[in-house]
C-alpha cells in the first residue's frame, strides 16, 4: 500500500503543481467551513492538479486554464443565484470570470508555443535570375 500524498504547504513554486496553483490562484489552505475541526486545505489537491497537468501534456498554463474551468463550473452549480435580505450571490457571473481567466491562460499558452522560427522561413535573396550570354 502506498503512503497518501499530502499537499505541499506552502506551495513549491519551482514545481509544475506549484506554478498551476500560482496561476489559479490556490495558494492558501482555507479552513473547512462545514467542519471547523478539519485541517485547512487547498481548493485542489496536489494529486488533482497533477491529473490536470497530465491531461494537458504537462503544460502549466493549460492545466491552470482547465482548473479555472473546473472552478467556474463548480461555482455555477453550487452557488447558482441566491438572494436574501443581506446576501446575494451569482454563480453564473463567477463562472464567467473563471472562464475568462481560462481563455486568457489558453491564449498565453498558445503564444508561448508559437516560435518565430515556426512562422517565418528565411530564403536566399536573388535580385535577378542569372543572365546567359547571347551569341
Amino acid at each position: 500500500m502506498t503512503e497518501p500524498v499530502t499537499d505541499v504547504a506552502p506551495p513549491d513554486y519551482d514545481t509544475a503543481v506549484g506554478q498551476v496553483r500560482a496561476l489559479i490562484p490556490d495558494v492558501e489552505q482555507l479552513p473547512n467551513t462545514v467542519d471547523p475541526t478539519a485541517d485547512p486545505a487547498y481548493i485542489f489537491t496536489d494529486a488533482h492538479l497533477g491529473s490536470l497537468l497530465a491531461t494537458e501534456g504537462g503544460n502549466v498554463k493549460l492545466a491552470a486554464a482547465m482548473a479555472c474551468e473546473v472552478l467556474g463550473t463548480s461555482e455555477a452549480l453550487i452557488a447558482k443565484v441566491i438572494k436574501t435580505e443581506d446576501l446575494q450571490t451569482d454563480g453564473a457571473k463567477v463562472m464567467g470570470q473563471f472562464l475568462a481567466r481560462a481563455r486568457q491562460l489558453r491564449s498565453s499558452a498558445v503564444d508561448d508555443e508559437t516560435n518565430v522560427a515556426d512562422v517565418f522561413e528565411v530564403v536566399p535573396y536573388v535580385l535577378f535570375p542569372p543572365q546567359r550570354e547571347l551569341r
